[in-house]
């Protein structure tokens, strides 16, 4: 009986610690053993819940544990309080560590593992699946959330985006719209709060990025009328590409920082996917071209101001939307053909940038 209360003692410890930041020294090992610790308590909790001398020992144990030393009450971090919680305590356990941002990455991967095995898992385990399983309605929210917060702040948005990896990045953007349709769902400025939250967070070009390839995720299912993703039309719970739509719609300094920093190749991408952000980009390009002047002695455009769109970004940007399928790259001469024929019509090259960005995309300059 005695080496019981002192398991339990132990059990308990764990629990309280598991809400700190002592948990940062985890490794994959002691998460393990913690959640075999809470599912071996689990069956203790069974065998002697109708055990009524048993439980009021091991409750009294429990109770006595976490009396502050004045005896004035229960301890700030308690961990087991009474012989119910006992029935629960993986499900209290992994709650704590997945709300616990001091939990480092491999114990956090290890906790995840553990609790959502997956296929394949062997026979022998057949108890720790049923066990997860039983887990897994109480605690997948709770750990999409965590996970989606650990790849966006961790992993996702190093300032080096060469380094990164197109999975990971994929990954990111899976999260991030299963989020905003959660943050949708509960609120409709919910999905707008989250992004202007991250945006305010994480480097600016890594997350451009995430928002692109999120962009540019499958479909899960038919996309609505456009006319519903329009600015001041009632927003009604949807996929969360259509949040991000919205979002950078009605951001217009975000929407330019959108389509400045990422590659000409991935915002064509973007834009055959979305018709809506491509009549705001090929709007952008136009204006950034009249903001070019024709330099006599140098024989280039230049722009007026530093910071300006080169001549070589905006024609490398019309000759990427030029390469796409039509109907992309047939507006795109549409609109080049009138700001020409408004800029004079001329044929002559150094007069119109219009003329000139014409004649590169036919020579493939």
């Amino acid at each position: 009986m005695e080496l019981l209360l002192q398991q339990l003692e132990r059990f308990s410890e764990v629990l309280a610690v598991s809400r700190t930041t002592h948990v940062s020294s985890w490794d994959p090992a002691t998460v393990r053993r913690a959640l075999q610790w809470a599912r071996y308590m689990r069956h203790v909790h069974r065998r002697f819940g109708r055990h009524v001398r048993i439980r009021t020992a091991l409750e009294r144990r429990l109770q006595n544990q976490w009396k502050q030393e004045d005896g004035s009450g229960p301890a700030a971090i308690p961990g087991l309080t009474n012989f119910r919680d006992l029935g629960r305590g993986d499900l209290l356990l992994s709650q704590r560590l997945l709300e616990n941002r001091a939990l480092g990455d491999a114990a956090f991967h290890c906790l995840l593992q553990q609790l959502f095995p997956g296929p394949g898992v062997r026979d022998a385990e057949e108890e720790t699946l049923r066990d997860s399983l039983r887990l897994q309605d109480s605690l997948a929210l709770l750990a999409r959330r965590r996970a989606a917060v650990h790849l966006l702040r961790v992993h996702g948005f190093g300032e080096n985006s060469a380094l990164r990896d197109d999975s990971l990045v994929k990954t990111q953007a899976a999260l991030l719209l299963e989020r905003l349709q959660e943050a949708g769902k509960a609120d409709a400025e919910g999905p707008g709060r989250l992004l202007g939250s991250l945006g305010e967070r994480w480097p600016q070009n890594s997350f451009m990025e995430v928002i692109a390839a999120a962009l540019l995720l499958p479909s899960s299912s038919p996309r609505p009328p456009r006319e519903e993703l329009e600015l001041g039309s009632p927003k009604t719970p949807g996929e969360g590409r259509d949040e991000l739509v919205r979002w950078l719609l009605g951001k217009s300094d975000i929407m330019v920082t959108f389509c400045r920093s990422l590659p000409a190749e991935l915002l064509t991408s973007v834009a055959g996917r979305h018709p809506e952000l491509f009549q705001v980009y090929l709007s952008l390009l136009t204006d950034w071209g009249r903001h070019l002047h024709y330099d006599l002695q140098k024989g280039i455009w230049v722009g007026a101001e530093a910071g300006g769109v080169p001549w070589e970004e905006l024609c490398g940007r019309f000759q990427s939307l030029c390469q796409a399928p039509s109907p992309l790259k047939d507006e795109v001469l549409s609109a080049l053909e009138a700001c020409k024929a408004q800029d004079g019509d001329f044929e002559v090259p150094g007069v119109s940038i219009w003329t000139d960005l014409l004649l590169a995309l036919e020579s493939g300059a």
